[in-house]
């Protein structure tokens, strides 16, 4: 089965990889987001999350073709969640960020590519580690390329139908220089967007969520690959500090919404159980 037949499939022809797999090619999962709070353009949005690049799990010619196959879906806008490079303790050989964003390159949306980091993205970085996190080579190699990259920081579109404004979070997880605070700081992510805008938050962990700010009207994460371990909706490995709760999929809290991806690849063991990998095609729309 091609790639591209796969992430236009639905997860009803799952089968026996909804038991265990190891393979990483995604299915298309779409959420329907119908909000209270958003009042502007109708969009589409496409997610991709947790690539965990490394070989021969998550090659980067599966890059490729998840790519191609993600710009078939037309999407308004694209958001690339995070961790894009393979743990250390993951079996293969790691692909380099500038390697990964070259394998991405033909992604293209008409109101454009967001990136965000994950904690992968700084733990598992040679250039961080070596300068004790004061360089990163994925930070980097996003920098230079075509894509949106928000470190902290947020970015107006202006739509026809209405403006929007994107912001986008650094990794939540403890700064290793810091073991009591993340790289994340969500006051610099919203700076300058105006009160009850429309805002979509790009966050690579899901917890944030928790802390009830009503900013932004769409959370968008990963990191947890669905918890990875899937037992009939029981799912102990999840990496939170609130466990299973924010582990996988739609979450609603009075007007707020999150959608969690089960992302693409894998952490620890290429193996997933009971969670399929995923590409999710978002629709977001307002209830007025």
């Amino acid at each position: 089965m091609s790639m591209k037949t796969t992430l236009k499939g639905t997860t009803a022809g799952q089968g026996l990889r909804r038991l265990a797999t190891m393979r990483c090619f995604p299915f298309l999962k779409h959420d329907d987001i119908i909000s209270n709070q958003w009042t502007g353009p109708d969009l589409t949005i496409a997610v991709i999350a947790d690539l965990h690049v490394v070989s021969p799990w998550v090659t980067l010619r599966h890059v490729r073709d998840i790519a191609d196959a993600v710009n078939d879906l037309g999407a308004d806008v694209i958001m690339l969640a995070g961790d894009f490079l393979a743990g250390r303790n993951l079996p293969g050989k790691s692909a380099s960020m500038a390697e990964i964003v070259d394998a991405l390159a033909t992604l293209n949306a008409p109101f454009g590519v967001f990136a965000v980091l994950g904690n992968h993205d700084w733990y598992d970085c040679d250039l961080a580690t070596r300068t004790q996190h004061a360089e990163n080579s994925v930070v980097n190699a996003l920098r230079d390329s075509k894509f949106h990259f928000l470190q902290n920081e947020n970015l107006v579109i202006n739509h026809p139908d209405g403006r929007f404004w994107v912001a986008g979070m650094d990794s939540q997880r403890p700064n290793p220089r810091d073991r009591t605070t993340g790289y994340h700081n969500p006051d610099l992510a919203f700076a300058g967007i105006p009160d009850a805008a429309n805002a979509i938050l790009l966050a690579h962990e899901p917890d944030y969520f928790a802390q009830g700010d009503r900013r932004p009207a769409l959370q968008i994460s990963g990191h947890t690959h669905g918890g990875q371990l899937n037992l009939f909706g029981w799912r102990p490995m999840t990496p939170s500090i609130y466990r299973g709760r924010y582990a996988y999929g739609h979450h609603v809290d009075g007007d707020r919404q999150m959608i969690v991806s089960a992302g693409v690849g894998f952490s620890g063991l290429p193996l997933r159980i009971g969670q399929v990998p995923e590409v999710n095609l978002i629709r977001l729309r307002s209830a007025e």
